[in-house]
C-alpha cells in the first residue's frame, strides 16, 4: 500500500501537526492502480481539451491560508493577474500541500471537494466553498503524459488550500475545471522538474500548469506580526530569493534544480515540499521562455510570496 497524505497544517503547534500527520488516504501502489486505470478506461472519449494558443506556466507563492480572506497587495495583484491571463480549459495544480509517498497521484473527481487542510484558524477560512469543476477527461491526459513515473488516477483528494486559496483570487467564479498532481517526496528535485517537463504538453490542450508553494518557507522561522513588503526580514531568506530571482532572470535552470548550493538554502528551503511546486513550473516552462515577475515580496518576514508567469 502506498501513502498518499497532505501536508501539515500551517498552523506550526506541535498538537496540529501531529493530529493532521495521522490523516490520509491509501492506495494501492499494484492492484489498486491497476483497477484505477481501468476504471479510466470507461470514461467518456470526449474531447478532453480544446487545442489553441499554448497557455502559460505560472508559480505563485501562496503564504497563509489567510490570504484568502485578505485585501492586500498580493490579493489584488493575483486578481488583476487572472483577468491578464488568457482562459484555459482547465487549471493543473501541483500544491505543496499534496505530498505523496512513492506514487504519483492525479484527481479525478467531477466535483472536487475543498479540503481545509489547516488549523488555528478563524471561521470564515472554513466557511469558504470553492466549487470549481474537476476535469477527468484532461486528468487522464495528464497520466499519458507523464513519462517518468506512472501516474495513479484516485477520487481521493480534492483540491487544498494551495490551489483554492489563491484560485478564489485569480478565479474568483470558480468556473474553470481544476485537478492537482501530487508530490512524490520520495523524488529528488531532478525528478519533479522532469515530471514538469512532462506536463508541458498539456498547455497545448488549454490547460494552465501551476505551481503553489513559496521559494522560500520555513515556518519555524517566520517573523510574525511583520508587516508585508518587499524586503525580507532576515538575510538568509533575502539572500535565497534573490539567488532564485538571479538564476531565473538567466534562466540557470541547473542551478534552480540544485537548490541546495544556492546562498541561504539550508534555512530558505529547511524542507522542499514549499519549493518542489516552483520546479514543476519550471519544467513545464520552455528553455527559451523567460520569467516574469508577477508579484515579489514577503510576508511574515520570511516567507517569499514571488509569483512567476512563463510564456
Amino acid at each position: 500500500m502506498t501513502m498518499m497524505k497532505m501536508h501539515p497544517s500551517e498552523d506550526s503547534s506541535p498538537a496540529m501537526q501531529t493530529e493532521l500527520g495521522r490523516r490520509g488516504f491509501l492506495m494501492s501502489s499494484a492492484l489498486g492502480a491497476t483497477a484505477t486505470l481501468a476504471a479510466l478506461c470507461s470514461l467518456s472519449n470526449a474531447a478532453a481539451g480544446t487545442p489553441g494558443r499554448r497557455l502559460p506556466v505560472i508559480f505563485i507563492g501562496h503564504g497563509s491560508p489567510m490570504n484568502a480572506l485578505a485585501d492586500n497587495a498580493f490579493t489584488r495583484r493575483l486578481a488583476a493577474w487572472g483577468k491578464e491571463l488568457p482562459r484555459p480549459s482547465a487549471i493543473l495544480s501541483v500544491s505543496a500541500h499534496w505530498l505523496s509517498r512513492g506514487a504519483t497521484g492525479v484527481g479525478m473527481q467531477e466535483r472536487p471537494k475543498t479540503i481545509h487542510d489547516f488549523g488555528g484558524f478563524p471561521q470564515a477560512l472554513f466557511d469558504i466553498d470553492y466549487p470549481a469543476p474537476g476535469h477527468p477527461a484532461l486528468a487522464r491526459e495528464a497520466i499519458g503524459a507523464v513519462k517518468q513515473t506512472p501516474v495513479v488516477g484516485t477520487q481521493q483528494w480534492g483540491l487544498d488550500h494551495g490551489t483554492w486559496t489563491v484560485l478564489k483570487h485569480l478565479y474568483p467564479k470558480a468556473d474553470i475545471p481544476v485537478f492537482q498532481l501530487s508530490i512524490d517526496y520520495d523524488k529528488p528535485a531532478a525528478f519533479h522538474y522532469a515530471v514538469g517537463r512532462d506536463l508541458a504538453a498539456l498547455r497545448d490542450k488549454g490547460v494552465l500548469v501551476m505551481g503553489s508553494g513559496n521559494v522560500v518557507h520555513n515556518l519555524r522561522a517566520t517573523d510574525r506580526g511583520t508587516p508585508d513588503g518587499p524586503a525580507a526580514s532576515r538575510p538568509w531568506a533575502q539572500g535565497f530569493d534573490d539567488a532564485v530571482k538571479a538564476a531565473l532572470a538567466g534562466r540557470d535552470d541547473r542551478a534552480l534544480v540544485a537548490y541546495e548550493k544556492l546562498e541561504g538554502a539550508a534555512t530558505a528551503v529547511a524542507t522542499p515540499d514549499h519549493y518542489f511546486p516552483f520546479l514543476y513550473a519550471l519544467g513545464a516552462a520552455g528553455s527559451n521562455e523567460r520569467a516574469k515577475t508577477i508579484y515579489e515580496g514577503f510576508q511574515s518576514g520570511t516567507l517569499s510570496m514571488r509569483c512567476i508567469q512563463f510564456g
